[in-house]
């Protein structure tokens, strides 16, 4: 077969196999991203691979099955950027804040305390973005699959919900800032280093120049094309400073005009492209990951991993919550869901692996940290959720008044939460 063939093949199996093993997940109450991780596994030579993967999945198809990868992180790093909404914050701030910092910090310092520990046999470059990175990796928090989350469970209006929705905003926007610190970091000892002090220019620009310009080109009949074209040269501007070509797709989605029904119709025709290409991610990730490799001395290392990444989650989410004065079985509800993955560890994950901050072995137990973390939420929030008929204390700091909320990610309610 030709390259085009195989690749059009490549896409029905992987768009298949996506959609009926999410469909099985959401049956099983979990979030669709789980089973769309799991066709990546599938697919890859974790199971089907070792027998016909070589055959479907030829070598020399791989490169645009990471193009199309590319091209719907790119777009959906740009909705979950356009998602981020400082409104969320009102009346909440203390709360939410020390909820972020609390289920960060605890997880992020043990887990580059575990890093230097295990840095002589899994760091393939310099200690201190490799460090820094692995620390990143177990504190992240998924805010799309919490999202989804908690819509799926009435909880999206709630005042636990709105607060924990809050927090993981902001610890996305933390992870994805020490992410690409940790990438500059690995990238300061080559010939190019200077283009990272133009970082803050670049962050300047956004901000006082394209902003406005935004705002003019969205009041145009077909507004489409030139967001496009600012899309995708913010994310090659951030590819060429050396920090990655996602923080680019975000920070260009956070400087977008906040106009609800301009949103509103963004996400509408910006779903179908992401729910596409979405899906060739998990493809590529699991294409590139064999569960089977893992040899048994480091059961222990990804034991330690699943340590960490749990008990700093959901000890750090609840004992910040308990500071705040939230009751005992609240706390641990925010312990839970802060400690949800998903997308989010995926993207960090991918980023990681591209960039040779870690190997595949590592990034194998990584990304079954991932996937156990995103899997236990749910039933950890049913052992944790008071009744409904239960007394509500309404934390010190909030507003009364209905909680409010950000827009939840479009392709989260469409049934296809990432």
């Amino acid at each position: 077969m030709t390259l085009f063939q195989y690749l059009f093949l490549d896409l029905v199996i992987i768009l298949a196999a996506a959609h009926v093993l999410g469909a099985a997940a959401v049956r099983l109450g979990q979030p669709r991203v789980i089973g769309e991780i799991a066709a990546g596994l599938l697919l890859g030579p974790t199971v089907l691979g070792h027998l016909a993967g070589d055959a479907v999945f030829p070598t020399e198809s791989i490169p645009g099955l990471k193009i199309l990868a590319a091209v719907g992180l790119t777009l959906f790093m740009f909705v979950v950027g356009m998602e981020l909404d400082h409104r969320v914050m009102r009346g909440r701030a203390r709360v939410v804040t020390g909820l972020a910092v609390g289920s960060t910090l605890l997880p992020l310092a043990l887990g580059c305390a575990f890093a230097f520990h295990i840095a002589p046999a899994y760091a393939h470059g310099d200690t201190l973005p490799f460090v820094l990175f692995v620390g990143v990796a177990v504190s992240a928090t998924a805010f799309p699959v919490l999202a989804r989350i908690l819509a799926d469970r009435g909880m999206q209006r709630t005042l636990i919900g709105g607060i924990a929705l809050s927090a993981a905003a902001a610890i996305d926007i933390v992870a994805y800032t020490l992410l690409s610190v940790a990438v500059a970091l690995d990238t300061a000892s080559g010939n190019e280093a200077w283009r990272l002090l133009l970082v803050p220019v670049y962050v300047g620009v956004l901000f006082t120049a394209v902003r406005p310009l935004l705002r003019r080109a969205l009041n145009t009949a077909e507004p489409l094309p030139w967001l496009f074209v600012g899309l995708f040269a913010s994310a090659f501007a951030a590819e060429w400073l050396q920090i990655h070509y996602i923080f680019g797709a975000f920070a260009f989605g956070v400087v977008m005009p906040r106009d609800k029904t301009l949103l509103h119709r963004l996400r509408q025709r910006l779903e179908p492209a992401v729910l596409l290409l979405l899906p060739v991610f998990f493809a590529v990730t699991g294409l590139t990951v064999d569960l089977t490799a893992l040899r048994l001395d480091e059961i222990g290392v990804l034991g330690v991993i699943m340590a960490i990444s749990v008990v700093g989650k959901v000890a750090g989410g609840y004992g910040s919550a308990r500071l705040f004065g939230i009751p005992h079985r609240d706390s641990a509800t925010l312990g839970a869901l802060v400690n949800t993955r998903g997308l989010t560890e995926l993207v960090i994950l991918s980023v990681g692996l591209e960039q040779g901050l870690i190997g595949v072995d590592l990034y194998a137990m990584l990304l079954v940290m991932a996937l156990v973390t995103t899997a236990m939420t749910g039933p950890l929030i049913s052992l944790f959720t008071p009744t409904p008929d239960g007394p509500r204390r309404r934390p010190p700091g909030t507003q009364t008044g209905p909680a409010q909320h950000p827009t939840l990610h479009e392709a989260t309610r469409g049934g296809s939460a990432q």
